[in-house]
C-alpha cells in the first residue's frame, strides 16, 4: 500500500509524471521518507550540499537568503508536490540557500545516484530540473528587488545614503547665551540652527532661525538668553539611519532640523534643505508645498503630485509599512489644511472638538485608492441651545470637508461614514452611547458598525477627546467577552480565496470574472483577525504592524507566528500598491482586483502560502471562540 501511494503520488508532480511506468516503479522502490517538525532547518545557506533531492508530500518549506547585512530574506514557499536540494546536489558547491519547515513536512528522498542515473538516461527528467531550478535562486532575487520600474541613480540617495554621510557639523551654544549673540554666530558661521547646551555640556535644546524672525517679529529684548525661546524636544536620527528615516521624522513631527547621533554622541545635524539638495523630489518638499497652500484650489494642484512619490518609494521596494506611513503623513496633513480652511471659513468652533479618522485612514495603511473614513467628537453642552448651535456649525464644517477632500482627489465615502452624516458628528456623550450599545448588546448590525471604528484615532483638534472616548469603551469590552465573540463569528465567514489543492477562487462571472478582491478577501481578514487580539488584550495601537508587533508577547498566536504575520501583511500591501500604480500608470482608476493568472510564480507561491496562514489564524479564531462560532 506504500508503494502504490508513493507510484500514485509521483504521477501527479512533475518531473516524476514525465517518466514511464517501469521507470516510475522503480524510482518509488528507491524513496526514503522523512518527517520534519515545524521550524526544522533542512538545509543552511553555506552549508555542505545537499545529498538528495526532497519532494513535499505533505506541509510545506520556505526559502531563505541571507542579502546585504547578513538579514535573511525569504524568497520563496515550496508545498506538496514542490522539489528542492537539486541545485546544491547537481553542483557540489556550497548550499546556496536555508530550507526550514513552515510547518510538520514529510518529504519524499531521492538520493543522489538515484537522481544523477535519472539525469544520465532520461532527458525529459534532467530538462526539467535544469531549466525550471537551476538558476531559480538568481531570478526570484531579481524579482524582489523589483519588477518592472526603471529608476535613476538620484532617486535612490534618500533611501541608499547614510544620514551621518550628509550631517554638516554642529554648532553649539551654552544656554546662558544672549539672543543677539546666537543671531551673531549663524551669521557669521551660515548657519540656520544652533544646539543650546545646559550645565551640564549636554544638549538640551534648539534655536533656528525661524526663531529669531519670531523675536524679531514681537518686539522681544534681544538681551533674553536662548534657553527661553529654544525647542526642549530634540527629535534624533542615528548615523547608519538613511536619509528616507530622517524624512519621516521631519515630515512626522513638522521640524526642519534633526540631530544626528553615533554611538550616543552627537554626530551633527541635517536640515530639511540638505535632504531637497539629496533628491529634488522628494516627500519631504511635497508637504512644505502642502504648508504653503492657502485655498482649496491650491490643494488640488499639489495632491496630483501624491502618485510621483509613492511611485518613487515603489521603486526602491521599500518596505509597504513605511511607504502608507508617507502616504499617511501627506494625507493628514492635506487633511489638516482643509480643516484649517474651514475654521477659517466658518470661524472658531463653539465648543472643542476632535476630528477623527478611521478604517484603513485609521490604520495608517491607505494606497492610491482612498475615500473618505471620518467623524467628529465634540465635547458635551449644557443646554439645548448650545446643542443646537454646536450642531449647526458642525454641520456647515463637516460639509465643507467634504466637498472639499472630494476636490483634492479622496472619494466620498459609500456607505456614508463620514462627519458629513449627522449619525457621525455627535458630543462625546452619545458617542459612549454608541459604543455601550455596540459592546453590550452585539447585534450582528452592531458589530458591523463598530468594526472600523475601533481603528479611530484624532488627526484635529482636542485630542483628549477622543482618548477619553477610547478609555471608556475598552474597559466595557473586558466585562462583555460575549461581544468579541459576536465580532469573532463575523470575520471568520471572510475567508481568504483558496479552494481545494491550494487554487484561487475566483468571480465567476462579470466584471471581474477570474479576479478576486485582494483587499476583501486577503488585507481585510488580516487586519480584522489582529483588531481582534488588539482587542481582546486591551491594545490601543491602530496599525496593524504596530499590533501585531505589541502582541508578539501578550497573545500565543501571534507569538508563533509573528514573523509569518508581519510578512503576510507586507506582501500583500506591496503586491496591491505595485499593481495599483501599474493601473495608474495606464490611466484607469485603481483598484484591488487581481487576476491570478497574472502573478509571477513566486508571487503565486507567495500569496498562495499568505491565504493559508490568514486560514490558520482564522481556525484559531474558531478555537478560542468555538460556542459562539456558527
Amino acid at each position: 500500500m506504500i508503494l502504490e501511494e508513493a507510484i500514485s503520488f509521483l504521477k501527479k508532480n512533475p518531473p516524476f509524471q514525465l517518466l514511464d511506468e517501469p521507470v516510475l516503479k522503480d524510482v518509488a522502490h528507491s524513496l526514503s521518507m522523512e518527517f520534519y517538525p515545524k521550524d526544522t532547518v533542512i538545509l543552511k545557506q553555506d552549508g555542505p550540499p545537499s545529498e538528495a533531492v526532497r519532494t513535499i508530500k505533505k506541509g510545506s518549506v520556505k526559502i531563505l537568503m541571507k542579502a546585504e547585512g547578513g538579514i535573511d530574506s525569504i524568497i520563496d514557499y515550496r508545498g506538496e508536490g514542490d522539489s528542492f536540494g537539486f541545485v546544491s546536489l547537481i553542483a557540489r558547491d556550497k548550499q546556496k540557500t536555508t530550507v526550514i519547515a513552515a510547518d510538520d513536512t514529510i518529504c519524499y528522498t531521492l538520493g543522489r545516484d538515484k537522481v544523477l542515473k535519472l539525469i544520465e538516461s532520461r532527458p525529459a527528467f534532467a530538462e526539467y530540473f535544469m531549466s525550471h531550478l537551476t538558476r531559480y535562486v538568481e531570478r526570484t532575487f531579481e524579482e524582489m528587488k523589483g519588477r518592472s520600474l526603471a529608476y535613476s541613480g538620484t532617486d535612490r540617495l534618500l533611501f541608499t545614503t547614510p544620514s551621518g554621510d550628509i550631517a554638516k557639523e554642529v554648532i553649539t551654544v551654552p544656554e546662558d547665551t544672549t539672543l543677539q549673540e546666537a543671531a551673531q554666530v549663524m551669521a557669521k558661521q551660515r548657519i540656520s540652527s544652533l544646539i543650546v547646551l545646559n550645565k551640564n555640556n549636554v544638549p538640551a535644546g534648539i534655536i533656528t532661525d525661524r526663531d529669531l524672525r519670531r523675536v524679531v517679529a514681537n518686539a522681544r529684548n534681544v538681551t533674553d538668553l536662548v534657553k527661553n525661546i529654544m525647542s526642549i524636544s530634540l527629535i534624533r536620527v542615528d548615523a547608519n539611519d538613511s536619509c528616507f528615516d530622517a524624512v519621516l521624522k521631519m515630515i512626522k513631527y513638522n521640524i526642519h532640523h534633526m540631530i544626528v547621533i553615533k554611538e550616543g554622541e552627537l554626530k551633527g545635524i541635517i536640515t530639511n534643505h540638505d535632504l531637497m539638495l539629496l533628491q529634488g523630489t522628494s516627500p519631504l518638499s511635497f508637504v512644505n508645498d502642502i504648508e504653503k497652500q492657502q485655498t482649496i484650489e491650491d490643494l488640488v494642484n499639489v495632491s496630483a503630485k501624491m502618485n510621483t512619490i509613492i511611485g518613487l518609494l515603489l521603486q526602491e521596494s521599500t518596505k509597504a509599512g513605511s511607504i502608507t506611513g508617507i502616504i499617511t503623513e501627506i494625507n493628514d496633513r492635506l487633511l489638516k489644511k482643509v480643516i484649517e480652511i474651514a475654521e477659517k471659513k466658518f470661524g472658531q468652533p463653539p465648543v472643542p472638538y476632535c476630528f477623527i479618522v478611521y478604517g484603513s485612514e485609521g490604520r495608517k495603511e491607505q494606497t492610491f485608492k482612498t475615500d473618505q473614513d471620518n467623524a467628529i467628537i465634540y465635547a458635551d453642552t449644557q443646554s439645548a441651545g448650545a446643542e443646537e448651535e454646536a450642531e449647526k456649525y458642525f454641520s456647515a464644517l463637516a460639509v465643507f470637508i467634504k466637498d472639499s477632500l472630494v476636490q483634492i482627489g479622496f472619494a466620498s465615502c459609500r456607505a456614508d461614514y463620514m462627519a458629513s452624516n449627522p449619525k457621525w458628528r455627535k458630543p462625546l456623550k452619545r458617542w459612549k452611547e454608541y459604543f455601550e450599545n455596540w459592546i453590550t448588546s452585539p447585534t450582528p448590525e452592531a458589530v458591523l458598525k463598530s468594526l472600523i471604528f475601533f481603528d479611530m484615532r484624532p488627526v484635529h483638534g482636542k485630542f483628549s477627546l477622543c482618548n477619553e472616548l477610547g478609555s471608556f469603551y475598552m474597559p466595557l469590552i473586558a466585562k462583555n467577552k460575549i461581544f468579541l465573540g459576536h465580532m469573532a463569528n463575523i470575520i471568520v465567514k471572510n475567508s481568504p480565496p483558496i479552494g481545494f489543492l491550494k487554487s484561487f477562487v475566483v468571480e465567476k462571472s462579470g466584471e471581474h470574472k477570474n479576479e478576486f478582491d485582494l483587499k476583501l478577501k486577503g488585507v481585510m481578514p488580516l487586519n480584522d483577525i489582529i483588531r481582534l487580539f488588539s482587542l481582546e488584550s486591551g491594545i490601543k495601537l491602530t496599525a496593524t504592524l504596530d499590533r501585531i508587533g505589541a502582541l508578539k508577547t501578550r497573545h500565543p498566536a501571534v507569538k508563533e507566528y509573528h514573523n509569518e504575520l508581519v510578512h503576510a501583511f507586507e506582501f500583500l500591501m506591496m503586491l496591491r500598491m505595485h499593481y495599483q500604480f501599474e493601473q495608474i500608470k495606464e490611466r484607469r482608476p485603481p483598484e484591488n482586483f487581481i487576476n491570478p493568472d497574472q502573478l509571477s510564480n513566486l508571487e503565486k507561491k507567495t500569496i498562495r502560502e499568505v491565504f493559508h496562514l490568514i486560514s490558520k489564524m482564522q481556525g484559531t479564531v474558531v478555537e478560542m471562540y468555538k460556542p459562539l462560532i456558527v
